[in-house]
């Protein structure tokens, strides 16, 4: 009972500390949209680190990286990630190595202010719409072929709640990799659902949070069904080992 009693506290910090910084920081990443792409993406990514990297400290969720040395940056991938709580989504643009943008729902977009910083880091998509799918898909190559930025996707789809290390892939990120030969960096992100459950409604714990970055996995001569069952078995194993 007094561990839900401090969580419920400890959120409503979370959620004072969230506005209070979203205000500075939401103008800095507002002019970003003036800037001229690659500087401008820049802008918006350093800016949004310096924020997640203040808002995580006051919130007792300090972030680790691990693994950067598997990252080249002369180089595109498709990122991989886990997905199994909503502080997620704020925390693989910002930390991931090289510039980014995330799959992410249209839906958030429309929230005051903080839709801004969600737009300027994402490829939008209403899973709702076959149209917005398709359209998604294109986008999600032009930032690969185009803009030069990694394209990060979460495969699962939605937060993993079955006490599994992942639920099953969808097709997308590794279609998306084939057809563009474009590597697969998987990434796994820990603790999030310890720190921010989502099972549990308006409820935050001070958990130290890792970001770790696995070996790249090729796609030249592989399909699209190789690549998933792949790196479905890497990166559940390397889920399963700090379990």
């Amino acid at each position: 009972m007094m561990k839900k009693i401090f969580a419920r506290i400890w959120a409503l910090w979370g959620l004072v500390i969230f506005i209070a910084t979203l205000l500075i920081f939401v103008w800095p990443i507002a002019l970003s949209f003036f800037i001229k792409d690659p500087r401008g993406f820049m802008v918006f990514k350093n800016t949004s680190k310096f924020w997640m990297t203040i808002y995580l400290y006051a919130i007792g969720c300090p972030m680790r990286i691990k693994g950067k040395q598997h990252y080249d940056s002369s180089k595109q991938y498709v990122v991989t990630a886990n997905h199994s709580s909503f502080l997620d989504v704020p925390l693989l643009t910002p930390f991931f190595p090289g510039p980014n943008k995330t799959i992410a729902k249209k839906s958030m977009s429309r929230i005051p202010l903080f839709g801004w910083v969600y737009t300027r880091g994402s490829v939008l998509v209403d899973r709702k719409s076959d149209a917005s799918r398709k359209r998604s898909f294109d986008d999600m190559r032009k930032v690969l072929q185009q803009e030069k930025l990694n394209m990060a996707v979460y495969p699962e789809g939605t937060r993993n709640r079955t006490g599994q290390p992942l639920k099953s892939f969808y097709d997308g990120a590794f279609k998306l990799a084939v057809e563009t030969q474009k590597d697969i960096i998987p990434v796994i992100i820990r603790n999030t659902a310890k720190a921010l459950p989502p099972s549990q409604f308006f409820y935050l714990l001070p958990v130290p949070l890792e970001m770790e970055l696995l070996p790249a996995i090729p796609v030249a001569g592989k399909t699209a069904d190789e690549v998933k069952a792949e790196v479905y078995d890497v990166m559940w194993n390397a889920i399963a080992a700090h379990a």
